[in-house]
Parts: C-alpha cells; sequence; structure tokens
C-alpha cells in the first residue's frame, strides 16, 4: 500500500537542501509501517500519523505499509532512499531483518527513526533515534498487576499462568514477554508460568492457542497476552469452554479489552494511545532534521489500567 500526502515528482526532491529550520524549505519525511490491516492499533496510528503531517506545512509525507513482508518493508526502505527523502521512519516487520536496510539510509546520510518496535540491539548505531513505548518495562507492569491481583486473592503461593506472546523475531513482542518473565518471579516468586506460545497479534489465533491450553491445563489462573487484541481472544476461548476465574492481563489497551474490563471479565492492561505514538514519532523525526537534541530512546509513557482505576482513562479508539 502507498498513500503519498503532497507528491513527489523528482524536481521537488530536496536534494542537498537545507532543512527547513535553515532556509524554509519543506522536510520530505518517509514512513514505512509494519502492518496497517492487522489490528486496529496501526490503523488507528496510520490516520493520526497522515493528520499530523497534513496538519504541519512544513512536512511532505509518503506513507508506506509493508503488509507484515519484511521483504517488502526493505524494499520500501530502498525506494524512500532512493527518492532522497530528508528522513526515514520505520516500524520494523523483523527487529533484525531489517538492519541491513537501516544502515543503507545512514550511509546515504538519511536518518532514520524507529517507531513503536525498536530494532535489535546491533542496529542501534545506526538510528537516530527510537519514538516509542518502553516495552520492557509494560511488561513489567503488566506482571505486577497480576502480582498484585493475585495477593489480593490470596493465590500468589500457587498460581499459575499461560503466556500468549505477540508475533516472533518483533522486538515488541521480545521486549514484553521478557519484562512480564522477568518481573513476574520478582513479586510473585511462587507463582509459575507453565506455557508460552505465540498469538502473533491475531484474535483468532490466540483464542485457538487458548484453547488448546484450556484442553492441557485442568488449572489456569492467569493468562497474560502481549496485547489486549490476543487478551481478549483468550477470553472469548475460556468463555466458550465454561472456565471461570482467570485473570486477564494484557498489553496495550484495545477498546475490546476496555470493554471487557468494564464487563468486569478481563482485569487489567497497560494504557497506550496510537494516536500519541503517531504523533510523537513525527514530532521526533522533525526535531532530529531541525538539529535539536533527541534521546536514542525516546520513550512516552504507558500507565496501568484495572478495574480498579479504569475510570482515569478515556475508552481507546482503536
Amino acid at each position: 500500500m502507498k498513500t503519498t500526502i503532497a507528491t513527489l515528482a523528482a524536481t521537488t526532491l530536496l536534494t542537498g537542501m537545507a532543512f527547513a529550520g535553515e532556509h524554509g524549505g519543506k522536510m520530505t519525511i518517509g514512513i514505512t509501517q509494519n502492518n496497517v490491516g492487522v489490528d486496529s492499533y496501526q490503523t488507528t496510528y496510520e490516520k493520526a500519523f497522515i493528520a499530523a503531517a497534513e496538519a504541519n506545512e512544513m512536512v511532505e509525507a509518503v506513507v508506506l505499509d509493508a503488509g507484515g513482508d519484511v521483504a517488502r518493508q526493505i524494499a520500501q526502505m530502498e525506494d524512500l532512499i532512493q527518492q532522497e527523502v530528508d528522513a526515514i521512519i520505520i516500524w520494523p516487520t523483523n527487529g533484525e531483518a531489517v538492519i541491513p536496510a537501516v544502515r543503507k539510509a545512514k550511509q546515504a546520510d538519511i536518518p532514520v527513526i524507529v517507531t513503536n518496535s525498536n530494532i535489535a540491539e546491533q542496529g542501534a548505531e545506526f538510528v537516530a533515534s527510537f519514538s516509542g513505548p518502553d516495552n520492557i518495562t509494560q511488561g513489567s507492569r503488566s506482571a505486577e498487576i497480576m502480582c498484585d491481583k493475585f495477593k489480593e486473592m490470596g493465590i500468589d503461593g500457587e498460581a499459575q499462568v499461560v503466556h500468549i506472546t505477540g508475533q516472533p523475531g518483533y522486538t515488541t513482542a521480545i521486549e514484553r514477554a521478557k519484562g512480564f518473565e522477568d518481573r513476574l518471579p520478582e513479586v510473585c516468586p511462587d507463582v509459575t508460568v507453565i506455557d508460552t506460545q505465540p498469538g502473533d497479534w491475531n484474535r483468532e489465533k490466540s483464542q485457538k492457542v487458548m484453547e488448546a491450553f484450556l484442553v492441557k491445563y485442568d488449572d489456569i489462573d492467569g493468562v497474560y497476552a502481549g496485547d489486549d487484541n490476543m487478551g481478549v481472544g483468550a477470553l472469548n476461548a475460556a468463555k466458550a469452554a465454561g472456565r471461570e476465574g482467570i485473570i486477564f492481563v494484557g498489553a496495550t489497551n484495545f477498546a475490546v479489552g476496555y470493554e471487557a474490563m468494564e464487563r468486569g471479565e478481563y482485569w487489567g492492561s497497560i494504557y497506550q494511545s496510537p494516536v500519541d505514538d503517531a504523533e510523537a514519532a513525527l514530532q521526533t523525526a522533525i526535531d532530529v532534521l531541525e538539529g535539536k537534541d533527541v534521546p536514542a530512546l525516546n520513550y512516552f509513557d504507558t500507565p496501568k489500567i484495572t478495574q480498579d482505576n479504569m475510570g482515569d482513562f478515556t475508552k481507546p479508539v482503536f
């Protein structure tokens, strides 16, 4: 998929031109996203990014979507390099596989901003800044949410948990899993994670994963899912099987998760706005081009949300 905001004819490219802050020229910023169609978070992110770019008269944006295909994303990176855009924002389909393309942009003196899900550590030297959530902290906070609930229920000495992760190889999935699995034994050392399987950010697949867990294990006290889309899939499986009393905790609070919390069926999650995510990525790219001091890891906060405090948060729009 390709959406171009402000047609980029070869004659309008800013080859060799100074950036907007110096000579009044426009900044051409390209973005290649992971997979807009996979979930409502990414769909909302794209809409917010386009709106923010259109609202800034100093920005011309080229908006691309890799459709979850690593090879397509690498080709999109190469296309943006050939267009000589001023900066590239990448939402990686795979944190390791995209590193050569990011390095190529760096060699072409095009700053790269990684958004939402970071690339693997060995690629950090080629990146101007990462803009997005601290996914390890999110996983850690999800573990704390679950542990606190188990302590409230008096089962923190024996509870058993299953874990549904995101897409294998995807940095967000890896980091959220690490944050959860590292933090849970620190706060609830007697809670056991009895199984872990990928749900690929997909509700239907996660429902099937949970169905298999329910057949395999008679005793499941908690489910941690890497996002609420997967968590609600797991919840649907438990409801269909008549298995009650399971504590569901996710990350990235989707509208379906928020609604399930309202019904008392889903305990907690991490509140993250795709609008904030998109706007932060664009602003980070602008700040880099304007020569501002931008941190290597430019995080925005993602607080805990549970049934107890959800009244403090507006329902997600995705």
